[in-house]
């Protein structure tokens, strides 16, 4: 399979991201215009963590918080799992079955350089399987 950087070309470097700092009601409207599923956590350029609807679900909805006044850097996730551009997608998709999770940060020596999701592995899959298939229907009207 291939790296990890061949996912991130399609991302076109966005790194949608949420800051300690502001309310769980705020990084949800960034969820919900971005139509993303996790933000990574960024204070002054590096990750601290990362929010998700999951977080939200079980950390504010469930405890019958307030979102609009509990902050992110209260709920997000702080021990982040990560690869780098040359993880190869197959090792991504082992290590978000096994943690149970559904974004993986992606960060190049101390830089983070984006976030890839368990959609951005499968979409990847999809299009080499109807590749594969159509070189082989071609193969075989030859």
């Amino acid at each position: 399979m291939k790296p990890v950087s061949e996912l991130l070309k399609r991302h076109h470097r966005t790194l949608w991201h949420a800051r300690p700092e502001d309310t769980v009601y705020e990084a949800l409207q960034l969820l919900a215009e971005y139509e993303v599923g996790a933000l990574m956590v960024m204070d002054q350029g590096k990750l601290v963590g990362v929010i998700s609807e999951r977080d939200y679900t079980r950390k504010i909805a469930l405890q019958g918080r307030n979102s609009k006044e509990t902050l992110v850097r209260d709920i997000m996730t702080r021990e982040v799992l990560y690869v780098t551009p040359d993880t190869g997608t197959r090792r991504c998709m082992a290590l978000m079955s096994e943690k149970k999770i559904r974004h993986l940060p992606v960060i190049d020596g101390q830089t983070v350089v984006g976030m890839i999701s368990i959609r951005d592995i499968m979409d990847d899959i999809i299009a080499d399987h109807e590749r594969t298939i159509a070189e082989l229907e071609n193969y075989i009207r030859s």
